[in-house]
């Protein structure tokens, strides 16, 4: 009965999203929508009636999704992606969603305005959306200040990035904003994600190079903290860049990877929409096979060593599981959810326990990586 009920509430709420609200929200400039949508996150995380009507429209639970990942308990593999909620102001309604967990951010050093709009545009046909917020957000001693001493009712990942300006391009001056985002963030969540993969700020993406990338992580090795380590790689990074990269990881305090960020090649045979600007990155089915590429050679590379997290082009329960059964043991996802609606969340969470019943798996930890 209980999963009847599932599937007729996410069946009922896809249709109203698709149908009706998205053709509305696909007028408007993408920032507003993503402005007011935060806004009514914000709100709805306030009151316990609404959270309970919030979680009664589309949570889903199921011990075969929860597990334990580096001491973290997950109740489900789904997580929000960095880059959504970017100053962590919707985390109250965030597992009332469906999430098993979040990540926040980028949080950089020092206070951070973003590129100039515009900075954010669909690709409908593509399923993707183009995206150069470079790194906007209100810095770590800001954010710092308003979750100290907050209590987290699913895990909570920390993205950390050094702020996107001319400073901060010098290599030394780029590790001591990284630095102190990472020290002042460190007390907060569960795990801390270092972000050197992002295709829109100034001076590019300086520590996929294992050199500069050796300097940083051996700054924040001094860094005291008992939570896991993971590192976000970019999608469009070839197999020799990859393991210059896990080289330098294995002497240094990293658990895992997050596979991957956005994409910026323009030459993806995805690309079903006229490219509409050849700033920013792509996320959304665009860096979907990318994606599963880096998940594949990095979990074969560190199998039993290190945690891979997927993300990037996450619309379905099968999206999810390929990414699974290629390594991951976590999920992350922005663009399946504003394409596809909230409710979307609770259906890849069921449909991941059909997935599981069907290939005889008794928890989703005995998937991870059976294809690779």
């Amino acid at each position: 009965m209980y999963e009847t009920w599932i599937s007729a509430r996410n069946a009922f709420f896809h249709f109203s999203y698709t149908k009706l609200l998205k053709p509305a929200y696909f007028l408007m400039d993408p920032e507003f929508v993503h402005d007011r949508m935060l806004g009514v996150g914000k709100f709805l995380g306030r009151f316990r009636l609404t959270r309970w009507k919030i979680r009664l429209c589309f949570n889903y639970r199921n011990p075969k999704l929860e597990q334990t990942v580096l001491g973290i308990k997950f109740s489900n593999p789904i997580g929000l992606a960095a880059g959504f909620d970017k100053n962590a102001e919707i985390l109250d309604i965030l597992p009332d969603v469906g999430f098993g967990f979040a990540e926040v951010g980028s949080i950089t050093g020092e206070p951070c305005p973003g590129n100039p709009k515009k900075r954010l545009w669909r690709l409908p046909k593509s399923k993707s959306l183009i995206v150069y917020y470079g790194l906007k957000n209100d810095g770590c001693e800001a954010i710092a200040k308003r979750l100290t001493g907050k209590h987290f009712r699913i895990p909570v990942g920390i993205s950390v990035a050094k702020t996107n300006n001319q400073a901060c391009a010098d290599v030394d001056a780029g590790i001591a904003d990284y630095a102190k985002a990472f020290e002042t963030m460190e007390g907060i969540g569960s795990y801390i994600t270092v972000n050197i993969s992002c295709p829109n700020a100034f001076g590019g993406e300086p520590f996929t190079d294992p050199v500069k990338l050796e300097k940083l992580l051996a700054r924040l090795d001094q860094i005291t903290t008992d939570k896991p380590v993971f590192l976000k790689l970019a999608a469009d990074l070839d197999h020799a860049q990859i393991d210059a990269i896990l080289e330098v990881a294995k002497r240094h305090r990293v658990h895992g990877f997050v596979c991957t960020n956005l994409t910026k090649k323009r030459d993806n045979p995805k690309i079903l929409d006229k490219m509409v600007t050849d700033k920013g990155g792509m996320s959304g089915k665009v860096v979907d096979a990318s994606s599963d590429e880096v998940i594949r050679y990095v979990y074969s590379k560190v199998k039993g060593t290190h945690i891979v997290i997927g993300c990037g082009g996450v619309f379905t329960a099968a999206d999810a599981y390929r990414k699974i059964r290629l390594g991951s043991s976590l999920i992350q996802l922005i663009t399946g959810m504003i394409f596809e609606g909230p409710q979307a969340i609770g259906a890849i969470n069921q449909g991941l326990v059909k997935l599981l019943e069907k290939d005889g798996f008794r928890n989703i930890s005995e998937a991870v990586g059976i294809d690779n």
